[in-house]
């Protein structure tokens, strides 16, 4: 099982493609604090209430001086159709090959109805501007969690 992150870690650095195809890196954001969220998959019900939430609020994160960036196991196609579908703005990006999500600690077991399962666990962090992990939390609920973000981060 891939370790967790704490605060003060250094965030690992990554560069994925986004729906498009384009790629997507964390170093670019530089300068910005950027709210990285690990997600299951697209076009699942939990997974398109909490990208809809990010979207919703994507305004007042960004005025905040806040980037969000989703990743999911997903290939940037299954993304482009959940983009287009949930009329999602914020960043997604695929990660098929699972190395960020085992980098950030968003992949290993899990619980899931009861069972010991091995996959995403929801999970999000927050990087401030120099590329450190202010918070990072583990096992999220989809529903309530981007309010509970933006009270704890006090936007």
């Amino acid at each position: 099982m891939s370790e967790r992150l704490q605060p003060g870690d250094t965030a690992p650095d990554f560069t994925l493609p986004d729906a498009d195809g384009n790629d997507v890196s964390l170093a670019d954001r530089r300068g910005r604090k950027v709210i990285v969220y690990f997600y299951p998959a697209a076009l699942t019900p939990g997974c398109t209430k909490q990208a809809c939430d990010f979207t919703d609020n994507l305004d007042l994160l960004a005025g905040a001086g806040y980037d969000v960036i989703g990743v999911s196991p997903d290939k940037p196609e299954k993304l482009a159709k959940f983009r287009e579908k949930e009329d999602l703005k914020v960043t997604l990006v695929g990660d098929p090959e699972k190395k960020v999500l085992e980098a950030y600690g968003a992949y290993g077991e899990k619980k899931l109805y009861g069972k010991t399962v091995t996959g995403v666990i929801r999970s999000t962090v927050v990087v401030d501007e120099e590329g450190r992990v202010e918070r990072a939390l583990y096992n999220v609920k989809a529903t309530g969690h981007v309010a509970k973000i933006i009270k704890d981060l006090g936007i």
